[in-house]
């Protein structure tokens, strides 16, 4: 660059790094009334994640931009990842939402996804106790006078474990956070007469806070006397979809198990083919690179628990041969160089998709836009 072209752009630059300073400042000052509206949410209970209220925000703050000149998606952009880190300065400490608190004991809470509910309800005011394999001895001293059993262990132990449990009080809430639920529920059916409720985390241990996040909510028995529970999800932030148990099992199916053994599938033909990972990233384009992702964020996982998913059911054998199947047709058209076959294929899908094949296009864009951003 020459002097002239830097001298040009000095002042420019110092009123850039003003601005951006000033930008800094406001963040922070944004901060501290997020925290503050935190705490009144949960002196009266309510979630911290209030979409109705997020949507009116961005409207507002889209239509002011697009006034002011200013791209209306960037400033959607931008406020949504402030929105982000909001919700964590909210999370200083949580409201207890059953009257009097009460005993929760976790059993499998020194786990990754236990330990994480460990720590919500602790910060929600609750006595928490955790039930590990070597605690079984004191298992029914540990389970008196508990309000909430939750079982947070792995598939292939749930229903022995479940099985294994004292006898609880009657007022006792027993929940599961398996993912899967028709076994587990008729386990806990089986076992306590009392409250029962199934649940899946649609997430891992992985994440900062349960805002949007999902919790599937599989009614078992006594549902009045659970609601606590379920308030406490949505105080915490997540998003409840009520599904029945064999309806949640099919369709993990195709969203868990499938999707894993697909991933694995290609993680493993990347290994036999000896691909370079380096190069395959130096000449990727946004999407095959979220696609990489994708497939060596399964590697990064816990083996037998993405195991026990896949093998969770039998049906999920059924399902991968009728996938091979429609696989392998696909591949004979390809090996017969039929191009009307193949889109012909490719126009049932469209079909089946419909108006959500553009409005993935769409969402799947700015994936790809924070992806091109984060690229080294």
């Amino acid at each position: 660059m020459t002097d002239a072209a830097k001298q040009a752009l000095a002042p420019l630059r110092q009123q850039i790094d003003s601005i951006d300073s000033q930008l800094v400042a406001l963040l922070a000052e944004r901060a501290k009334v997020t925290a503050q509206v935190g705490k009144i949410k949960q002196q009266y209970a309510l979630p911290v994640y209030v979409p109705e209220r997020e949507q009116l925000l961005l409207s507002a703050r889209r239509e002011q931009a697009q006034r002011l000149g200013v791209s209306a998606d960037l400033a959607e952009d931008v406020l949504r990842r402030i929105m982000r880190e909001s919700y964590q300065t909210q999370e200083s400490g949580f409201v207890c939402c059953r009257n009097g608190g009460g005993k929760v004991v976790v059993v499998g809470g020194a786990g990754a996804l236990g330990a994480r509910f460990v720590s919500l309800f602790e910060r929600s005011g609750y006595q928490v106790a955790v039930l590990e394999h070597n605690d079984w001895l004191s298992a029914e001293v540990i389970c008196a006078d508990a309000v909430l059993v939750l079982m947070a262990v792995p598939i292939t132990l749930t229903e022995q474990l479940i099985n294994q449990l004292p006898a609880l009080p009657e007022d006792c809430v027993l929940a599961d956070i398996t993912s899967i639920k028709a076994q587990p529920l008729a386990a806990m059916l089986a076992k306590h007469k009392g409250p029962v409720v199934g649940l899946h985390p649609m997430f891992g241990p992985d994440i900062t806070n349960l805002v949007k996040q999902v919790v599937v909510v599989c009614h078992g028995r006594a549902e009045q006397q659970y609601q606590w529970l379920l308030k406490q999800l949505n105080v915490w932030g997540a998003e409840l979809t009520v599904k029945q148990a064999a309806e949640h099992d099919s369709a993990m199916q195709l969203i868990q198990a499938m999707r894993h053994f697909s991933s694995l599938v290609y993680g493993v033909h990347l290994a036999d083919e000896q691909a370079d990972l380096q190069e395959l990233l130096q000449l990727s384009s946004p999407i095959y690179r979220l696609e990489l992702a994708m497939v060596g964020r399964l590697f990064a996982q816990n083996a037998e628990l993405y195991a026990d998913i896949m093998l969770s059911s039998c049906e999920v054998t059924a399902l991968l041969e009728r996938y091979q199947q429609r696989f392998t047709a696909l591949l004979a058209l390809l090996q017969a160089k039929d191009k009307a076959g193949l889109m012909a294929q490719f126009g049932k899908g469209q079909q089946f998709f419909g108006e959500l094949a553009g409005q993935f296009l769409q969402e799947s864009k700015q994936l790809l836009q924070k992806a091109a951003d984060s690229r080294s």
